[in-house]
């Protein structure tokens, strides 16, 4: 009954939590269009109390780095130009005249810092341990060993530095030990040449394009920024122009400015791109029949090191720590072969998929997995969940105990379904 009674109320919850169309959420909360560079959220749900004498005593993630500039030099330094261009010839509005003094200075402050990590970025992981070790105190006592790797990538990095280091003032007797080696590169942040060479497929570029092409308008907003649409037609290249100015907006939440330019913007364009956006995530990572549904095995390695690496954490039985830091394009494909709550399902329809499939749910600055192990004394029994961005979720198989699993039927089933691979 007790069982019957979980399984409800977990359905309950993925109703409630899907009232919302994709549209009605981002006209409601405009960040959320910004999808991979949408800042972490504070959690606010409450997690649920382990089973009656089980206590964590070992947990073991994945984190994507926190809040960071922008990477492509031409993120800012191509609507700079187009609109500098214009100016000198006295073909910008007003609102064209704004716009260029807002990109000239997002575009000095992101000078040779490139895809670093903000402030923000900082205080998100910092915030991440604190609930982590508030949360489950049993697993940072004493003089518990931390094993915190991350890519070679500086923001993926200081990411790790800050939570390692919040986890240090709460506890001094911490050991920690810090990594960042090309050595685990193959698992922390795998390339897949075939995977690679599938999601490029000529189907799968025009399944994008046609997308594109009935979800990117952006001949409105030229209106507004330029006073001569011939000059507009012969000399800017529009649809980059709107992507680009849409990304400097969504991305100023990655910053501690006043400055923004989602007003630039309506409902439904922030919606269209973002959902251009996510189509084009899911198809790099998703379980989409464009790609046989093999994207998700882009994280293989990095599933088989959390499976492989939990086992001889299991040996001794003693409380530790394994904390990795990488990137969203990990994060994603991650928790899609996991199958967390609904993200391992097929969607073949591309038009319903931000109905379906919303990453922004995801991989969010600083979105983690987090597998959190609790044992019993005088019982072999190791129970687990695992927390999407300090959340629980739903694995796709049975439990007597949800959201907490039998690690012996976890380990099991993601060992065969690589088995398969």
């Amino acid at each position: 009954m007790k069982r019957l009674t979980s399984v409800i109320l977990l359905i309950l919850f993925v109703l409630v939590a899907q009232a919302q169309t994709a549209r009605e959420e981002i006209k409601a909360n405009r960040q959320l269009s910004a999808n991979n560079y949408y800042a972490y959220p504070t959690p606010t749900a409450k997690l649920k109390a382990a089973p009656k004498g089980y206590e964590p005593f070992y947990i073991s993630t994945y984190a994507r780095h926190g809040s960071r500039y922008l990477i492509d030099p031409n993120d800012y330094f191509f609507p700079k130009q187009v609109l500098l261009q214009a100016d000198s010839l006295n073909k910008l509005t007003p609102t064209g005249k704004s716009v260029l003094n807002i990109v000239l200075k997002m575009s000095d402050m992101a000078d040779g810092r490139l895809g670093e990590l903000t402030p923000l970025g900082a205080r998100q992981h910092r915030g991440i341990a604190k609930r982590m070790y508030t949360n489950f105190p049993q697993i940072f006592a004493d003089s518990i060993e931390i094993d915190a790797r991350s890519t070679i990538v500086i923001r993926c990095i200081l990411s790790m530095t800050a939570e390692c280091l919040q986890l240090q003032a709460m506890n001094p007797n911490l050991k920690i030990k810090n990594d960042a080696s090309n050595h685990d590169m193959f698992y922390m942040n795998h390339k897949d040449k075939n995977l690679d060479k599938l999601v490029k497929s000529e189907e799968v570029k025009n399944a994008m394009k046609d997308f594109e092409a009935n979800h990117v308008h952006p001949s409105r907003l030229m209106h507004i920024l330029f006073i001569d649409d011939e000059y507009v037609k012969s000399n800017v290249d529009t649809i980059q122009l709107m992507r680009r100015l849409f990304d400097l907006a969504a991305n100023m939440q990655s910053h501690d400015t006043d400055m923004e330019l989602y007003s630039l913007f309506t409902d439904d364009e922030c919606y269209d791109l973002w959902s251009c956006n996510n189509v084009n995530w899911f198809l790099n990572s998703g379980c989409s029949p464009l790609t046989q549904c093999l994207m998700p095995y882009r994280e293989a390695e990095l599933l088989r090191n959390i499976l492989d690496t939990t086992d001889d954490a299991l040996k001794d039985g003693k409380r530790r720590a394994t904390l990795r830091f990488g990137h969203e394009s990990c994060v994603l494909p991650l928790v899609t072969l996991l199958e967390l709550n609904h993200y391992g399902r097929s969607y073949p329809d591309l038009e319903k998929l931000s109905e379906q499939w919303r990453a922004y749910e995801v991989f969010p600055m600083a979105c983690n997995v987090q597998f959190i192990f609790f044992h019993k004394k005088g019982s072999a029994d190791i129970l687990v969940k695992v927390l999407l961005n300090e959340q629980e979720m739903q694995l796709p198989f049975k439990s007597d105990l949800v959201p907490y699993y039998h690690w012996k039927d976890v380990a099991s089933y993601y060992r065969n379904k690589l088995a398969k691979y």
